[in-house]
């Protein structure tokens, strides 16, 4: 029962987390440290973003539609989807070669998860009191070059603690988008880097997955996918007003609390 309480408080973070600039999985091993839950083979970290995907699909179904419907006679819909895959293209080719020192490594160290997350709280309180030129509005219409750049740039994310949409944002920003319109693209490049780390961990990992572990799975898949939807819903207009200030402070908070934590409890 307690890896189940467990479970659904760390699917309600990552529901929360993955589409804000704050990095879910620095959230979610940092909190699994501290609680003593431990994942075979860090898979329920990855696994349950399943329920944030779904939760970002249900949103935006309509535009998803749309664009597929317009497929076959709008070159701009066919070009908005080829510059999703560009910018996905980076994090699938790198991530599947450093698949093993990511999660054997990286995602092992709650000293290094700290300091990125402090790091990126600095990085997002510049950019966002940076005069930045704004030259893209719309998502969907950036140069197939920027699409690739912010797939490059996302890739940063694959060390925890930076943040996916994070990188993609301030990516996306310093780049000539203007915030709502960086946050969007964010959202849209979710879909297919978080379905791909989700397939390729499950390909990864099936055989080892016990009954117990596919039901805190479940019940973590669940509460994402209830609190990733009023993040979702609510999000970009939160950032068109208030810009990103409040979630670099509560990341260096959150850093800074894991490093006195470390320091006290190890």
């Amino acid at each position: 029962m307690h890896d189940l309480i467990v479970a659904a408080v760390l699917g309600v973070v990552e529901g929360l987390t993955e589409f804000l600039p704050v990095s879910s999985t620095g959230h979610l091993l940092l909190l699994g440290h501290f609680l003593g839950f431990e994942s075979k083979g860090k898979a329920f970290e990855i696994l349950v973003q399943l329920g944030a995907i779904l939760a970002i699909l249900l949103v935006y179904f309509r535009r998803l539609l749309d664009i597929a419907l317009r497929l076959p006679t709008d070159p701009s819909a066919r070009r908005f989807v080829i510059g999703v895959l560009v910018a996905f293209l980076p994090a699938a080719v790198i991530g599947a070669l450093a698949h093993g020192f990511i999660k054997g490594v990286l995602f092992n160290s709650p000293f290094l998860i700290c300091c990125t997350l402090i790091a990126g709280g600095l990085v997002l309180l510049v950019v966002d009191e940076l005069e930045l030129e704004v030259k893209h509005h719309d998502a969907t219409k950036f140069p197939l070059s920027m699409y690739l750049k912010i797939g490059f740039i996302q890739c940063l994310a694959m060390v925890p603690g930076v943040s996916r949409s994070g990188s993609t944002i301030v990516g996306a920003m310093l780049l000539g988008a203007d915030k709502r319109a960086a946050a969007e693209f964010s959202f849209f490049l979710a879909m297919p880097t978080m379905a791909g780390a989700f397939a390729y961990d499950l390909m990864k990992n099936y055989k080892e997955l016990a009954g117990s572990d596919i039901a805190l799975i479940g019940v973590g898949f669940v509460t994402a996918f209830i609190s990733a939807l009023i993040v979702v819903r609510s999000f970009l207009d939160f950032v068109s007003k208030r810009g990103f200030t409040p979630f670099a402070w509560w990341r260096i908070i959150v850093g800074s609390a894991g490093l006195a934590g470390l320091w006290v409890f190890g």
